[in-house]
């Protein structure tokens, strides 16, 4: 499938040009629907410098119409889509700013945990943005906040939120298996989940101390050993034992 801008017969004079290797300075030879070529010099891979790849930031079908794309298209894409979902987010919980700081400040955790123990980045922030979306339904149907409960209601609406920004079925079934259950984990876990868990643990245990203060030394005892992953138990003792700002820790 081609859209008419990408079809030969459209083509203009200047479809083909020479463009300079960023690394040795030899000249490549483009077509205008090549997104990159090898340099015969040094072997470098140059991404076309004419080519605008906004449409395929956000479009689905940008691989049938440009290829393989290259990977800084392909990290602005995911940048985009995690974007979108804590949008979805914010929109299901409208006027509710405490639960979508909360889910904010989750998924900046899980990003900084993530980093460190190479999660999957679109798994972990999306998980991480929807992971307590179940929570109005089941205050809705059952009148409570138990964890049981909105991780009971939550893949469904995760699901149906997921499905609206076209993510592919294996991201769906991961994040919606991660909301099923992020208050308890398994004997065996993903690296996603174990992520995703300890960032709400670490947020959790904030919000607790500021409410019910507990000892340090029971406190440090829960950090050492409530956490899933080391840099997850790092980030909480940098953020609950020694008082630095989260969200620049």
């Amino acid at each position: 499938m081609k859209c008419p801008g990408q079809d030969p017969r459209f083509w203009k004079f200047d479809a083909i040009f020479d463009a300079e290797c960023p690394k040795c300075g030899n000249k490549v030879e483009f077509f205008k629907d090549e997104t990159r070529r090898r340099c015969k010099n040094c072997g470098h891979h140059v991404l076309n410098p004419k080519m605008d790849f906004g449409c395929a930031a956000h479009c689905k079908f940008a691989e049938h119409c440009f290829g393989d794309l290259p990977p800084e298209l392909i990290k602005q894409k995911e940048d985009l889509f995690k974007d979108r979902v804590a949008v979805e987010m914010k929109l299901y919980f409208k006027q509710d700013f405490k639960r979508i700081g909360h889910a904010a400040k989750v998924a900046r955790y899980a990003e900084k945990i993530g980093q460190e123990e190479k999660g999957d980045p679109a798994v972990v922030l999306s998980a991480a943005y929807l992971h307590d979306i179940g929570i109005k339904e089941a205050e809705r149907k059952q009148q409570t906040n138990q964890a049981a409960d909105h991780e009971e209601e939550g893949p469904p609406i995760a699901r149906q939120l997921l499905t609206k920004l076209d993510a592919n079925n294996d991201l769906i079934e991961e994040v919606c298996d991660i909301v099923s259950h992020h208050h308890h984990p398994r004997d065996r876990e993903t690296t996603n989940f174990r992520i995703v868990y300890d960032a709400d643990m670490i947020v959790n245990l904030e919000d607790r101390q500021k409410k019910f203060p507990v000892d340090p030394e029971h406190l440090a005892e829960l950090v050492e050993t409530g956490f899933l992953t080391e840099s997850g138990r790092e980030l909480a003792r940098r953020v609950l034992l020694n008082g630095e700002n989260g969200m620049a820790a």
